[in-house]
């Protein structure tokens, strides 16, 4: 009989401070100006931010859910300020990402640049091993816990704030003993065997943050429009950290997907906004929205309808006419995600190939023209 292999170690992982990392995105390089004229545009990409424009506004008159869902890559290619000025112009009423749009945006607004090189860390072994990410994530997560708050508006929290409150370790145990059956137990015993293990005491922990004045993530906790992160566990080099906690992170993300579901359920006569997110944005959607129907249904409600989606991505979408309906499995379109997914979603779905800083400071321009001209 085999004996068993035991499982990796994965405490044992060596990190380093994060500014010993050769970054390859520094934020004066690649953050784009809101503010100024945005690229030119093809024809049907001019058409589609226009249709969409005017579909956001009649949208945000009846009071019905704009959500933005977008990946990682919008923040590499420098759309924060444009993202940014979106929710400040209240255009978009929801925010949803991946794990490593939060951490790309948390490292822009600690250290001013972000992006290793893949190929040569995983070689070392230090691709993701950066202790200032990990640490300062994982605190987060685990303390916005036991406020009952997600992924996104915690790490939202920590930026604008520039750091947390830790409890003190003794206040954790007496509540653990007075109350083991709260439905904040489970945190409060997460963040307390984080703080035992790492030597944390309570009281403040400063993390100065001087770039935040370009995160989606501090400006939408400030604005309080709803910021909902959708991680992975071994997508994300949060993963690698000592201090990484796979319950913590499940907790955030669940709260996060309710919150999501929030937002679908508003969705009538709403639009939606998928820019660059190939996997994370059609899975979550089309779950959320299953869960937001049942329940509807359960109540007497009929299901969300007239909803319009605009898919965003730099891929050709397969060579496939998406106004035609779904491919059939023999064409290799059919198994894009992030096309044949929304394209089930009930309402309209529109796909356009495009770079997503072009279209959404296009779609910035046009609707600070049409609010301008009175049209919204």
């Amino acid at each position: 009989m085999k004996p068993k292999r035991q499982s990796v170690d994965l405490s044992r992982v060596k990190v380093r401070p994060l500014a010993e990392r050769q970054s390859l995105s520094p934020i004066e390089k690649m953050m784009v100006d809101a503010d100024g004229p945005p690229p030119p545009c093809p024809d049907d990409l001019r058409q589609t931010v226009l249709n969409s424009a005017r579909r956001i506004c009649e949208a945000r008159e009846r009071g019905a859910t704009v959500m933005l869902i977008y990946g990682a890559h919008l923040v590499k290619n420098g759309a924060l300020r444009i993202v940014r000025k979106l929710i400040e112009g209240g255009w978009v009423s929801h925010l949803a990402t991946n794990g490593a749009g939060t951490i790309h945006d948390w490292e822009l607004s600690f250290l001013g640049r972000t992006e290793e090189s893949v190929r040569k860390n995983v070689a070392a072994g230090c691709f993701g091993t950066w202790d200032e990410t990990g640490r300062s994530i994982s605190l987060a997560l685990q303390v916005g816990a036991l406020s009952g708050e997600g992924y996104g508006r915690s790490l939202g929290r920590f930026i604008s704030e520039d750091g947390l409150e830790l409890p003190a370790v003794e206040s954790l145990e007496a509540d653990l003993r007075r109350e083991p059956a709260h439905p904040l137990a489970p945190a409060r015993a997460e963040l307390l065997q984080t703080m035992v293990r790492h030597g944390l005491s309570g009281g403040r922990v400063d993390v100065k943050h001087p770039w935040k004045e370009s995160s989606i993530l501090a400006r939408a906790f400030e604005l309080e429009v709803p910021f909902t992160a959708h991680p992975g566990i071994g997508y994300d080099i949060i993963t690698t950290h000592p201090m990484f906690s796979g319950a913590a992170i499940g907790r955030a993300a669940y709260l996060d997907f309710g919150s999501f579901a929030t937002a679908v359920d508003g969705l009538d006569d709403g639009v939606v906004l998928s820019v660059g997110s190939a996997i994370m944005g059609p899975q979550v959607f089309e779950k959320s929205l299953s869960c937001v129907n049942n329940l509807r249904l359960q109540e007497g409600r009929g299901v969300v309808q007239r909803h319009v989606i605009y898919v965003v991505d730099i891929q050709d979408g397969g060579n496939w006419d998406w106004t035609q309906g779904e491919p059939p499995k023999t064409n290799p379109a059919y198994y894009l995600r992030f096309c044949k997914s929304f394209a089930r979603m009930g309402g309209e779905m529109n796909y356009v190939q495009a770079d997503n800083v072009i279209y959404l400071h296009n779609l910035l321009q046009e609707l600070n023209h049409m609010a301008r001209a009175g049209g919204c």
